[in-house]
């Protein structure tokens, strides 16, 4: 079964408040990240000859793998400087497409969602095929990389110890039991079919109730914590799922669709070299490893930079 791109919302989740924060925050700058650069991130001036800029979104893993890609690049030798916490991606979709950013870390799914609400998610690869046919022309995506960053339903470690849940466990293995569960979301989560519809519909589960919280932030979290809702729409690479032993249930069906983390590029800014360092990354990271940095980002309080720096060489890439 496919899904389709108008249901990829999780990472818009991320930065769309972000984006009514970012009108007031004209003088924001990029410094908030110790990879950073004193440079306005907003300025929307086109990047030094011979430069390659790296821009985030305003959130810590975008913050993170922003580092990542650019400490790859340094190491093969290129010229790096950084343009942190900007903002919502229709505010760096833009600065990516004038030129003022070379690198930004992407969610594939979530950006031809963005692109095209109508398309169709089948497989990574066709994600991404379909993302370069909408792409403004200067622009390009390199290879996803298997991690991804994407809504799931999780349950909480005495839920999973009750009816001997684990990692390998699936949405399926809930369909006998869903109806002793509470389930907690954003209110949104009970009526899209990225929520309760497409779980009745395609794994047909009923759930005993919903109980409407946000969009897996603290209050999702805290409720799935102290058993108030035993399942919960949570990121897949949020760090509480490591600090409180939930456990992620397997998507075999895509109804989540696809948030694979992909580099967009600006392809005239980029050498070969540069690319061939970034489908490097791309191909040693999954969806374990980032939710381990990231919870050593935001829940061990390292830097990004120390973090990025350190699992580079840990895979061999610097």
């Amino acid at each position: 079964m496919t899904s389709t791109a108008k249901s990829s919302w999780s990472r818009t989740r991320h930065t769309g408040a972000a984006a009514v924060a970012l009108t007031a925050a004209t003088a924001l700058l990029a410094g908030c990240s110790s990879g950073g650069t004193s440079d306005n991130p907003l300025e929307e001036e086109k990047a030094e000859a011979g430069t390659v800029v790296v821009g985030s979104n305003n959130f810590a893993e975008s913050t993170l793998l922003a580092d990542i890609y650019g400490e790859a690049l340094k190491a093969k030798g290129l010229k790096v400087t950084y343009k942190h916490n900007i903002g919502s991606r229709e505010t760096t979709y833009g600065l990516m497409k004038n030129g003022s950013i070379t690198v930004l870390p992407e969610y594939n799914g979530s950006l031809l969602a963005y692109l095209d609400p109508e398309a169709e998610q089948e497989s990574p690869d066709a994600v991404n095929t379909a993302v370069k046919a909408k792409l403004d022309k200067k622009l390009t995506l390199l290879d996803p990389s298997p991690a991804e960053d994407k809504d799931s339903v999780s349950v909480n470690a005495e839920t999973a110890k009750k009816y001997k849940l684990t990692a390998s466990s699936t949405l399926a293995d809930l369909k006998d039991v869903a109806p002793e569960l509470v389930i907690g979301g954003s209110p949104e989560f009970q009526t899209r079919r990225q929520g309760l519809e497409g779980l009745k519909s395609v794994y047909g589960l009923e759930f005993k109730s919903f109980k409407a919280l946000d969009a897996g932030g603290p209050l999702t979290q805290a409720a799935l914590a102290q058993n108030e809702v035993q399942a919960a729409d949570i990121f897949t690479t949020d760090p509480t799922i490591v600090k409180e032993k939930f456990v992620v249930l397997g998507d075999p069906e895509n109804l989540f669709g696809f948030a694979n983390v992909t580099p967009l590029v600006h392809k005239d800014a980029l050498s070969q070299e540069g690319v061939d360092a970034l489908d490097e990354v791309s191909a040693k990271l999954d969806t374990e490893t980032l939710l381990d940095l990231d919870a050593q980002v935001q829940l061990d309080k390292k830097d990004p930079l120390d973090v990025a720096k350190a699992w580079l060489e840990s895979a061999g890439l610097v």
